[in-house]
């Protein structure tokens, strides 16, 4: 086996699962290890009558609680392989791993994304038992990953900074904002409490499954329901379709006024999500090469989905394997009011990969565009990844005009650069002694 180098050349994943999915050995426990199961099909156990859950559903709730947070607990411990010769892509940027300069860009842009994952003995979510998310808010916890990941682009200024860099001293306070805005607090703009109350007027609660699909529309409302982020919408695909008026007319902030202002250049930035199906009950292997070059794009935030009640946050690929992120491992609720709270349980250092044909047919796709001239040229960079689809009819389109507008009940309320990357504050000046030689391995 070859290797870079001692210090930097392996990267054996303390969590990584590739085909070890189905095992469940009891390993010694570590923070960055996350993979699990679907939970037994109980899913009604927290289901509650109108008002109070009662003492029975407390109890139900309580234990199924505490099988969650055990087994959701555990790692095991396996590789996952890179290839030197393949380069893999982050979000629209490349890394060839033969040498140790370029692993570590590579790893410094896997560590920066947002990792978030199942939490346990947070408050209790209203009109129900449950202080804990494990087995069955994983895809919520994807979607949330999804949204930081626009939001970082969001948040982040412009320049010369590439995807590899530290985060600088005077933008720790973004990153520090940012977390806070997931935080397993109900005031929290886009933490669990909030995206469960908001689910429940499609008729979802506490302890149901949620698909890429209408987490797409949570949080569309869950942006348009804050006051923290300013000058951003969310847009959300319908059929299949991206109608490309009903983006301007949403992010083009002189159409809202009265009398509408030609003059005026203010645009919101846009982050769009497309809900798509990629075949029957199993990917069709005409769209790989169509998901690999979405993933090629640097307006691309990221895709959720994953294995059929496994949701996963997939952030790119090398050859036939998606990388992503795994919200499926239980971590103890963080107080993000604290000042100077730690971040270290928000970052992954173990990148986890899968093959494509594992992959969920069901997926959400998700784009940024800062003003209206990246939206024009998504558009077309976008509409070319999307032809280079072996079926007849592409994954998704974008079209002019307006589409019938509807949502989580049936209407919609769509009117109403560079990536950017960070890395915990304490970790930039020790990126050499992280465990490299814990981490890589190449073939």
């Amino acid at each position: 086996m070859n290797s870079v180098s001692p210090s930097a050349a392996q990267y054996i994943g303390g969590v990584m699962q590739e085909e070890l999915v189905e095992s469940r050995r009891q390993q010694p426990m570590e923070r960055q290890s996350s993979f699990g199961l679907r939970p037994p099909q109980t899913q009604d156990l927290s289901k509650e009558a109108p008002g109070e859950p009662d003492e029975m559903d407390k109890l139900k709730a309580k234990l199924m609680s505490a099988w969650n947070n055990v087994k959701y607990g555990w790692t095991v411990k396996s590789k996952t392989s890179f290839n030197k010769i393949s380069p893999v892509t982050v979000l629209g940027h490349s890394y060839l791993l033969n040498s140790e300069d370029e692993v570590e860009r590579f790893r410094l842009a896997f560590v920066s994304r947002i990792w978030l994952t199942y939490r346990r003995e947070f408050p209790q979510l209203e009109g129900s038992t449950w202080t804990t998310d494990c087995g069955w808010g994983c895809m919520l916890r994807s979607g949330q990953m999804l949204l930081a990941q626009g939001l970082l682009v969001h948040l982040m200024p412009r320049g010369p900074n590439t995807p590899e860099k530290s985060l600088p001293n005077d933008q720790e306070p973004i990153h520090y904002k940012l977390v806070t805005w997931f935080g397993d607090q109900p005031p929290a703009p886009f933490g669990v409490h909030q995206l469960v109350d908001i689910g429940k007027s499609s008729g979802k609660k506490a302890g149901d499954w949620y698909g890429p699909s209408i987490v797409a529309h949570i949080l569309r409302k869950a942006v348009a329901k804050t006051s923290m982020v300013h000058n951003l919408a969310v847009y959300v695909a319908q059929d299949c379709t991206v109608y490309k008026e009903d983006v301007v007319r949403l992010c083009d902030v002189s159409l809202n006024k009265t009398p509408p202002d030609p003059s005026s250049q203010a645009w919101k930035s846009v982050i769009i999500l497309v809900p798509v199906r990629l075949g029957g009950e199993a990917l069709n292997p005409s769209y790989i090469e169509c998901v690999k070059n979405i993933l090629k794009l640097e307006c691309c935030i990221g895709i959720i989905g994953g294995k059929p009640k496994h949701s996963l946050f997939f952030i790119g690929f090398q050859d036939e394997q998606l990388l992503y992120l795994d919200p499926h491992y239980c971590q103890a609720v963080v107080d993000v009011t604290q000042v100077n709270f730690s971040l270290e349980s928000f970052h992954c250092s173990s990148p986890k990969k899968m093959p494509f044909n594992r992959m969920d047919p069901s997926c959400t796709i998700g784009f940024y565009a800062k003003n209206k001239k990246d939206f024009e040229s998504l558009c077309s960079a976008v509409s070319v990844a999307l032809s280079s689809s072996k079926e007849k009819y592409p994954i998704f389109t974008f079209v002019e005009g307006q589409g019938q507008d509807y949502g989580l009940e049936g209407h919609s309320s769509n009117h109403s650069g560079p990536a950017a990357h960070i890395l915990p504050p304490g970790q930039r000046s020790r990126s050499n002694d992280r465990r490299n030689s814990d981490e890589f391995v190449f073939l």
